[in-house]
């Protein structure tokens, strides 16, 4: 059997935009010999399409769109296609709506089969607008009978967890109930190293039913979450037969009857992946909010140094305008530097001294602020002076306003409300600053020159808000930082675990109350581009008024 994968990019909530792209591809494959054109997770309605799924003409257009769909391979008899969509149930409590895979042939919907486990872990929700699948069925398609399944069902196999999350696997019934196929279509969101543990759980699946296993996988950024695609096809002996590229669309026609070669699973590089999946992120958070060109606050810092390349990478250097706004306190060498990434970027670079604007504040405010010593106040007045100058420029040119604190930061707080996390989307939000220096390097290593000046890369990082600063004064060592935060946010350890793993009691507990105490901060922060298993944002939901002992 001829089956085309079509790992696309829909565009949440544009559903008669998406199933146009269905019915081209459609027609494009038909004509190519195709018998199923297969395409992700609700491509119809854009995943994740959140409380979108709970207005009624939201579910009314997409079966509106089925209909259309439809009325095409009506004119194509000879070949049938398999989308994912919200698809409205009858049942008498719950939801009454079913994530769904719907199978279209010669005009008329044949089959569906319902999503059967809901995640609601991380990023997901699903419970929240779904029921779930209360039978699993097979189909008898042509001279294959298809077992059908959604992105979670495939993620029980007993084989590869000791703590299941449900008490059945989809595919293991839809292999018992006949199946010489399976097909999983998925809408996956990317974190780091998750290739190879897709991989396995589709190969797992292939191997332990003798039977080709089909995972097709949405690409694109659809706000927080990156979707890299990957999408595969595994023999019935666990032979990787095909693998359609990441972090792009690709449409690619598999022959289950006369495989191409075995082919070897390719080494992920981590730091390239992560670099791909920002990339996307940034272009796609952009274009599909209306925007064409950016603006980031260049501090001369790896950070905002970071940030810049990433988006003259995602965009082009003609979309980026960097800004620089030294105060008293901002040493020469950080204006150079921020000059220099400026000319190996190639963007527009602009500087507006902060100075005069400090000292108005400062005048103004000298009234109140009498009797009390100059801190944190103070401090941050720089900050935020910068924030409105951004975003001034940013409604003024119609720029996106990219924030550049990284993951380390956002954790402990140390960064301004309205100052440094004024903006529109935070690029580096989950990378740990440790992650920030590697990927730096790994970008100018793969320009073969350097992007990022070297100087940015070993100077010790500082806020530059007061003289001599830098931020070890207030943080631990990165590294340490780094490790403590990991095992908090991705591991949930508590207190004595961390002691136990030979940290320090003291240095634990503070950046363990410091990240419970910014919660309140990283509320009110811009959506951040997830590429690590736990980010900060709708996958981890702390309370801010809330006292508790970890």
């Amino acid at each position: 059997m001829k089956i085309t994968l079509c790992q696309c990019n829909p565009l949440v909530g544009d559903i008669f935009g998406n199933a146009s792209r269905c019915c081209e591809l459609l027609e494009l494959s038909a004509a190519q010999g195709a018998d199923l054109v297969v395409f992700p997770e609700l491509f119809l309605q854009g995943y994740p399409p959140r409380d979108l799924l709970d207005q009624r003409w939201f579910i009314r257009q997409g079966n509106e769109a089925l209909a259309r769909i439809a009325a095409v391979t009506e004119a194509r008899p000879g070949t049938a296609l398999l989308v994912g969509t919200a698809l409205p149930n009858d049942l008498p409590h719950g939801k009454q709506l079913y994530n769904a895979a719907v199978l279209i042939e010669a005009g008329k919907m044949v089959f569906f089969q319902p999503k059967s486990l809901l995640p609601t872990y991380d990023v997901f929700d699903e419970t929240r607008y779904f029921d779930p699948s209360r039978e699993i069925a097979v189909y008898k398609f042509k001279d294959e009978t298809l077992g059908i399944s959604i992105c979670e069902d495939a993620w029980n196999d007993e084989l590869l967890w000791t703590n299941r999350l449900y008490d059945r696997d989809p595919v293991s019934e839809l292999a018992n109930r006949g199946a010489t196929i399976l097909i999983n279509i998925a809408a996956s969101p990317f974190h780091m190293d998750k290739e190879n543990l897709r991989a396995s759980l589709c190969r797992s699946h292939a191997m332990r039913h003798h039977l080709p296993f089909i995972y097709v996988n949405q690409i694109g950024g659809n706000d927080e979450l990156i979707f890299d695609g990957n999408s595969m096809v595994f023999d019935g002996s666990g032979n990787l037969r095909a693998m359609l590229p990441a972090f792009t669309e690709a449409v690619v026609t598999v022959d289950t009857r006369a495989p191409d070669p075995v082919l070897k699973l390719p080494d992920f590089d981590t730091a390239a992946a992560v670099r791909d999946a920002l990339l996307l992120g940034i272009r796609d958070y952009t274009r599909k909010c209306g925007f064409s060109k950016v603006i980031i606050g260049l501090s001369g810092g790896i950070d905002s140094s970071l940030t810049a390349a990433l988006a003259v990478q995602a965009l082009g250097r003609e979309s980026v305008w960097g800004v620089a706004m030294p105060s008293r306190y901002s040493s020469e060498g950080s204006v150079v530097d921020a000059r220099i990434l400026a000319e190996n970027l190639g963007i527009r670079f602009s500087v507006i001294p902060v100075e005069p604007m400090f000292t108005a504040f400062l005048g103004a405010l000298s009234p109140l602020f009498a009797g009390t010593a100059p801190g944190l106040a103070e401090e941050n007045l720089q900050a935020r002076i910068r924030g409105t100058l951004l975003m001034a420029l940013s409604n003024k040119f119609s720029c996106l306003l990219l924030t550049t604190g990284n993951k380390s930061e956002l954790a402990v707080g140390y960064c301004t409300l309205y100052g440094d996390m004024s903006g529109g989307l935070s690029v580096i939000a989950d990378l740990p600053k440790g992650m920030v220096y590697t990927l730096s390097r790994f970008i100018n290593s793969e320009a073969g020159k350097e992007l990022i000046p070297e100087s940015t890369l070993v100077k010790p990082p500082s806020a530059e808000l007061r003289p001599d600063q830098t931020d070890q004064d207030t943080l631990p060592p990165y590294p340490i930082l780094d490790a403590i935060l990991h095992d908090i946010v991705e591991e949930n350890k508590s207190l004595d675990d961390l002691v136990a793993g030979g940290f320090d009691r003291e240095t634990a507990r503070w950046v363990g109350e410091t990240v419970a105490r910014s919660e309140y901060k990283r509320r009110q922060a811009a959506p951040g581009l997830k590429v690590t298993p736990k980010a900060f944002g709708i996958g981890r939901r702390f309370p801010v008024a809330a006292k508790y002992e970890w």
